[in-house]
């Protein structure tokens, strides 16, 4: 619709700059706000020694609690018919050695973890990453708009540049390839959120089922699940402290269970079999299943729970960093693991018979039942790492179009990635107290959480492999060896996992299910939505016109402030506006809100503005950069704030065309005065907030499937979720919201 404010012309008037080269150069501007509205001000620092230990402490309390609570359950989901072989013990536990080493310690701390989004984790990060460097995205902010941030830089040109480039150009051509990543991202997403409703069900049941070994008559099975589901609760309402006071109250505790489990384990291993260390010979997982090896790849699915948590690893890095998870990985979780299941793995050699309550028939009698206490502790804590996780991809999620507005509550301060979502947390409260009390026990869990954590993993190894040639470049050889080792391993525990759909295995899929049809039907119309305005928007002529119009008959005294989620451009709210009421104010500021990943946003970096011309029509272009623990709009405080920057920004204006030409400068300076007592008028007046209400409805002639999703999904999920003008927190007494009807 004719050309944009965003020209150059509309800063610097191009006449102007006509023979005066070196200043152009000097004086040129980007033309989008957005690519000044992305900076960062002081974004990154340098962590020292003791702030990396203490985010390596508090990750202990939020990361590991799931894997390091495995030791509860793993034996018994490996072994669900007892031990048939005396050396089926051994390959059992060759297994879980090599699975350790290799997925949560070599695939995830050494390599997954380094593909991590300006310090975020999770499918959603993998996926913005890839879309960065190529443009595969299908969400708006890989549009033309946004094409600052999605340009692909080659190297010097060598063969893994040229692979790059081509896989670049292939991903770039096909737009099966485009919907196939979105859609794989919302999938790995939810499953990801699946285990954050499965964790805690399976974790707080293996422990509090320690009451029933010790006390059978007294302890039935639903009393154990009740009891779990008080603890659950519990769990959930702690929620809200935030996860520097949670990392701190749980570290303690999950540093104590660590220490307790590797010295049990230690002990264990010397009391019954030292010689049980010959585990770590591969040859005896060949011989398990040249015994039966259907058996053998059934109890794969038993495997992956010594895994389960490994993704919080990646999930949760935004809440702390890499080298802490780490540092605290190597240094505390691996060896206190390994040395926890060979004490197990000696015990059963002599014990087979107690495979299905292996953590606690292997216990000291002495010490039963205060490690019955430390272990319920730390199967909360276990919970913790998925719902940390859950919170942090449900904040990308939101970013990127692709899941409804809830609340965000940034917990911390100092480490923008620690959040607390409200009503995600109450939701994943219902589903686990259901979920506990629909399944009762472990053994069917287990094979429902087993599809939904394999799955994540290797849909994290494709997205890595993509990364490893479009970004990193990668020698080719070591990707295939990468993939060969980690992807067919992944492949085969996940064909164990589905073994068992039917016994469990199904939960999962119909949470991913319920989960990706909210997402998709969020994503579609935000983009739907986003594109509307993007081919609507006013032209710089059109606005000229309807003000100069406007000019012509009285304009109303004082401030006015459209907001829209537009950077560049004037979104078409403001054309519907004009046409309904002819009338505008004095000062017009159209408005956008950018959030940055800062826990604040320095006042004098906080506005940034473009003027429309010609300059009597008072209309501004205003981006306002708000960090997470910023206040929005505190009404009188930004109001003001917004004026006084305006008005420094009206003086730079008119410095910036006087140098540029040269202009006598008492012309200027008289300018200058007018244009301030305009703004300092309209000010007085009052300050109105414009903000855009629009129904979404499905055009005329649509399909069944389209008027389903746009005018009864989609508005559904509007109508029960937040408005814009809360998350914002705009004045509600100077407030006008603007109706509008958007035909998708």
């Amino acid at each position: 619709m004719g050309s944009n404010i965003e020209e150059n012309h509309d800063d610097v008037p191009h006449e102007q700059l006509k023979g005066k080269k070196g200043s152009s150069m000097k004086l040129k501007r980007h033309d989008s706000l957005d690519v000044e509205a992305s900076k960062m001000p002081d974004a990154k620092k340098v962590l020292g020694t003791s702030v990396m230990l203490k985010l390596a402490f508090q990750s202990l309390g939020v990361v590991y609690g799931d894997i390091g609570t495995s030791p509860l359950y793993v034996f018994s989901s490996i072994f669900g018919g007892g031990i048939k072989h005396e050396e089926d013990v051994l390959a059992a536990l060759s297994l879980i050695f090599y699975t350790i080493t290799v997925i949560p310690v070599i695939k995830y701390a050494f390599i997954v973890l380094a593909a991590n989004d300006n310090g975020d984790g999770g499918t959603f990060a993998l996926y913005s990453l890839i879309c960065r460097y190529s443009k595969v995205g299908l969400l708006p902010s890989t549009t033309a708009e946004d094409s600052e941030v999605s340009n692909f830089k080659l190297d010097v040109p060598d063969r893994r540049t040229r692979r790059a480039s081509c896989l670049k150009s292939a991903l770039e051509n096909s737009e099966f390839a485009k919907f196939f990543l979105l859609i794989a991202t919302m999938v790995g997403t939810s499953m990801v959120i699946g285990d954050g409703v499965l964790t805690p069900c399976i974790s707080v049941l293996s422990a509090v089922g320690g009451i029933k070994y010790a006390a059978p008559e007294a302890m039935t099975q639903g009393r154990v699940v009740w009891l779990s589901v008080a603890i659950l609760i519990f769990l959930f309402m702690f929620q809200r402290f935030g996860t520097e006071k949670v990392g701190y109250t749980f570290a303690p505790i999950l540093c104590l269970w660590f220490v307790m489990i590797a010295g049990i384990g230690i002990y264990n291993f010397s009391i019954y079999d030292a010689t049980i260390i010959r585990a770590l010979n591969p040859a005896y997982i060949l011989r398990y299943f040249q015994r039966d090896a259907k058996a053998a790849w059934i109890s794969l699915g038993g495997v992956v729970m010594c895994i389960t948590g490994a993704e919080a690893l990646f999930a949760d890095v935004g809440h702390f960093n890499v080298r802490s998870v780490q540092i605290s990985m190597c240094f505390v979780t691996y060896p206190a693991l390994i040395l926890a299941y060979l004490g197990q793995g000696a015990y059963l050699t002599k014990h087979p018979e107690n495979v299905s309550n292996t953590f606690y028939a292997s216990l000291p009698k002495s010490i039963y039942w205060f490690m019955f206490t430390v272990a319920v502790l730390a199967a909360i804590i276990a919970s913790q790492a998925l719902i940390t996780g859950t919170f942090a991809i449900i904040q990308q999620s939101l970013a990127l179009g692709c899941f409804p507005r809830v609340k965000i509550v940034h917990t911390s301060i100092k480490h923008h990635g620690q959040i607390y979502i409200p009503e995600i947390n109450t939701l994943l409260m219902i589903a686990c107290v259901l979920t506990t009390i629909g399944f009762k026990n472990t053994d069917k869990l287990s094979n429902a959480y087993g599809i939904a954590v394999v799955f994540v993993m290797f849909l994290t190894t494709c997205f890595l492999v993509l990364i490893m040639i479009m970004i990193w470049k990668t020698h080719i050889l070591l990707i295939f060896i990468y993939f060969l080792i980690i992807g067919s391993f992944e492949l085969l525990l996940l064909s164990s996992c589905l073994y068992k759909f039917d016994q469990g295995g199904y939960l999962p899929v119909a949470f991913a299910m319920v989960l990706m049809f909210i997402m998709c039907v969020w994503n579609y119309v935000y983009r739907k939505k986003y594109n509307y305005e993007l081919d609507n928007k006013i032209s710089a002529e059109r606005v000229r016109e309807t003000v100069s119009v406007t000019n012509s008959h009285q304009r109303l005294p004082g401030l006015a402030i459209f907001y829209s989620e537009l950077v560049q451009g004037i979104p078409p709210i403001f054309k519907h506006y004009v046409e309904n009421v002819p009338a505008l104010h004095s000062v017009l500021v159209f408005a956008s809100v950018k959030s940055l990943p800062l826990s604040k946003v320095p006042l004098e970096e906080r506005f940034l503005f473009r003027r429309v011309k010609p300059y009597d029509l008072y209309v501004f272009r205003c981006v306002v950069r708000y960090g997470y623990s910023d206040v929005h709009n505190e009404e009188e405080p930004f109001e003001k704030l917004l004026v006084e920057r305006l008005k420094n920004f009206i003086k730079q204006d008119y410095m910036l065309s006087i140098a540029a030409n040269g202009d006598d400068q008492g012309e200027a300076a008289s300018l200058i005065e007018k244009d301030v007592q305009v703004l300092e008028r309209a000010s007085n007046v009052g300050v109105v907030h414009l903000v855009g209400e629009q129904d979404v409805v499905a055009s005329k002639g649509s399909g069944v499937t389209k008027r389903v999703v746009i005018n009864y999904a989609y508005n559904f999920l509007k109508n029960n979720l937040r408005h814009g003008n809360n998350l914002l927190n705009i004045p509600t007494k100077r407030m006008l919201k603007v109706g509008m009807t958007c035909e998708l």
